[in-house]
């Protein structure tokens, strides 16, 4: 028996209840219209149901055909043959597909989250984070983001996009000189999204007619390097770290913020840098070979108390079960894990290169205040 027999059955047993009661038979109308009432009910209920169940149905349909033309498309970034990667403003790659992956030698799943600087020549990082601040500093034209568009989180404007040439460092092989075409994705408010970026390399498309120098293949008219925090301008990091793939995310990392890096492998190679420079900043992997990162920090330590400066310094570590009481209790000031963000690592090189600053201006102030008397 179906729900609606059995709900006309229920009703069809009260009015015979009801009609059964002689001491009931003055209300019966007033009932009765009760009962009628709560059957029409039932039934516009029932029509909402069958029409809910027909826009489920729709919903069904579009959601599919959705996911169809998502996987159509997702397969032509994946599959196509020029290598095309998306990222943030600042260059961090969210996307990448097999084609940029085999340019640069590295596994598909290792780009996302990666700085795209990391992959740039050393002689062109300059430059290629100048032109990322172009970008992001740039206007782009009102009548392109005008209230028509400003439900739009999509927008690109075609002025907006430009062709740069550049030299890319695969993880192995020769530098590649290549062109890339940038896509800007803006906001409705005008804020860059994402960049879509095309990696044409002169095997695949002819050099323009006045291709630029290797050295400086990204400079542009009106290029300005791009604007840093206080806390890094200037700024000097020491990074100890015995894996290579660290050190250079690292250092790209730093040196996209303009900080300028000097990486070694061991706290042995640390410790001579140390001799005839002074960084502003320390960052030390904990878990070392040959010298981990709790001895070199005590030498360190040792070595200013004989010298008189110091170095603000910050543990680095892959162990989640690291004890980060006894990295700042061993001499370090601040702890992170390697799999932190991008952004995590630069707030915190800029709040230890504060502190280090503080202490210096301290200390001269007490040497100043010690001379006078």
């Amino acid at each position: 028996m179906s729900s609606e027999q059995q709900f006309r059955q229920y009703i069809d047993t009260i009015r015979q209840q009801i009609a059964s009661k002689s001491k009931l038979a003055d209300h019966w109308e007033k009932l009765a219209a009760a009962v009628e009432e709560l059957e029409l009910t039932y039934e516009e209920m029932q029509t909402q149901l069958e029409a809910a169940e027909v826009i489920e149905e729709r919903l069904v349909e579009q959601n599919q055909q959705i996911c169809d033309k998502y996987q159509y498309f997702y397969n032509l970034f994946q599959f196509a043959p020029i290598p095309y990667l998306v990222t943030d403003a600042n260059g961090l790659i969210l996307e990448a597909n097999q084609a940029i992956a085999d340019l640069l030698h590295v596994p598909q799943p290792y780009l996302a989250g990666k700085p795209l600087v990391l992959y740039v020549a050393e002689a062109d990082r300059s430059a290629f984070r100048s032109c990322l601040n172009r970008l992001s500093s740039s206007t782009p034209h009102s009548d392109a983001y005008n209230s028509d568009n400003s439900n739009n989180s999509n927008n690109s404007d075609s002025s907006d996009n430009p062709i740069w040439q550049i030299t890319l460092r695969p993880r192995r092989g020769e530098p590649i000189r290549a062109e890339v075409t940038v896509v800007v994705n803006r906001d409705g408010t005008g804020s860059i999204q994402t960049l879509q970026i095309g990696v044409y390399t002169f095997s695949q498309s002819q050099p323009l007619a006045a291709p630029a120098v290797v050295s400086q293949p990204l400079a542009v008219a009106g290029v300005t390097a791009p604007s840093l925090p206080q806390a890094l301008d200037g700024l000097q990091v020491l990074i100890v770290d015995d894996e290579a793939d660290a050190r250079e995310f690292i250092t790209a990392v730093l040196e996209s913020h303009g900080v300028r890096v000097t990486a070694v492998a061991t706290a042995a190679a640390a410790l001579e840098v140390l001799e005839h420079c002074r960084p502003d900043v320390l960052v030390s992997d904990i878990r070392m070979p040959d010298e981990d990162g709790y001895s070199l920090i005590r030498k360190v330590r040792a070595l200013e108390a004989q010298t008189g400066w110091h170095i603000s310094a910050a543990a680095l570590t892959a162990y989640l079960a690291e004890d980060r009481e006894k990295a700042l209790t061993a001499g370090f000031e601040a702890h992170l894990h390697k799999l932190a963000q991008p952004t995590e690592l630069i707030e915190m090189v800029a709040r230890l290169a504060e502190q280090s600053r503080a202490e210096q201006s301290r200390a001269e102030q007490s040497r100043a205040e010690q001379s006078r008397e």
